[in-house]
């Protein structure tokens, strides 16, 4: 469903920077990935690829949903919270790990995205009311 008849809302817009700034950061860790992939002396040549693939198309992902949202269709709302509830996880595990330093802005960073793709205006915004 697509509704385009009032300007979009200041939550959906912030939603949609922040997932492509997510995705631009993801991006650079793809690119770097890359780097490390082809000047590595010894590697695991299956899972290299694995791990810079996953990352490559989660950079894709998040900036596909982000113009998706956009352009208001509602659903690359689902899609988008479940990428930023994965966040959870991952910070969960990088503060266990002794990280607590990115662990922490990475779970704030997920809630935030994810409140932002679930309130209100941008609730209406998509045509969920």
């Amino acid at each position: 469903m697509t509704i385009d008849s009032a300007p979009l809302p200041v939550t959906l817009r912030w939603a949609v920077r922040l997932l492509w700034a997510e995705a631009a950061v993801v991006g650079l860790l793809a690119a770097w990935l890359v780097w490390a992939d082809l000047t590595a002396t010894t590697t695991d040549l299956a899972s290299a690829l694995l791990v810079t693939a996953f990352a490559a198309g989660a950079a894709v992902a998040l900036w596909a949903l982000g113009r998706a949202l956009l352009r208001r269709k509602a659903g690359a709302r689902a899609p988008a919270i479940v990428l930023q509830l994965m966040l959870l996880p991952i910070g969960w595990f990088m503060i266990q790990a002794g990280l607590g330093w990115l662990g922490v802005p990475l779970m704030a960073l997920g809630l935030g995205v994810g409140w932002l793709l679930v309130s209100p205006p941008t609730t209406r915004a998509l045509g969920f009311e």
